[in-house]
């Protein structure tokens, strides 16, 4: 893609390039979180060494390491990425007040929210300090996938209800569509200061 300031435009083509990236990052985040999921739940901060101070040896530890630091660089890599996508998106807007902007606008939605999962719930509400905050979900983050509940399956909220209560202190893979963008979130439900493990209100989507 073209600097700002450089001799090329940036063009629609650029921008789903960094959508279809953007996207890839995405999948290989959560390819790391299953992947701890499957040690014995480890998440991103439990220990690696046991109540004496020896490794762990019912768990893949040069896995859960490798995982662990895979997510920190992706983490970084995605958030690099969405800030090269807002600055492409800042350019083409640019243009296309100039020239044929209906067009390219079109054009740009579509590369933005091409094959967006359906969500099945919405949140509606995030207690600052709570996992939820912490994890970074967000007031209006609509959930198309918490942990095994999918649009497929999902009946009611005692169905996360449940999924919540069995994955205690275990990083849950939340996929939730924000402005139009699919979004991964790590949630880990666990105890706080607050009610609920999760301190988030969820509510269905009424379809």
């Amino acid at each position: 893609m073209a600097e700002p300031g450089g001799s090329r435009p940036v063009t629609i083509s650029d921008v789903q390039q960094l959508v279809k990236r953007k996207d890839e990052i995405e999948a290989q985040i959560k390819a790391c979180y299953e992947l701890l999921e499957g040690q014995k739940g480890v998440g991103m901060n439990e220990p690696l060494v046991d109540a004496e101070g020896f490794p762990r040896d019912d768990i893949d530890l040069y896995q859960v390491r490798t995982a662990r630091h895979n997510i920190i660089c992706l983490q970084n890599d995605h958030k690099a990425l969405m800030k090269q996508v807002e600055e492409a998106l800042h350019q083409l807007h640019a243009r296309e007040k100039e020239k044929h902007a209906k067009d390219e606008a079109e054009a740009l939605a579509e590369a933005m929210s091409q094959n967006l999962p359906q969500a099945f719930a919405k949140v509606n509400a995030v207690t600052p300090g709570s996992p939820a905050s912490i994890s970074g979900l967000q007031v209006d983050d609509e959930i198309v996938e918490f942990g095994s509940v999918n649009v497929n399956n999902f009946q009611n909220l005692q169905n996360i209800a449940t999924v919540v209560q069995h994955s205690e202190g275990r990083p849950l893979s939340v996929t939730v569509i924000r402005s139009g963008k699919k979004v991964h979130v790590g949630l880990t439900p666990k105890r706080w200061a607050g009610k609920g493990l999760l301190g988030c209100n969820i509510v269905p989507l009424q379809r």
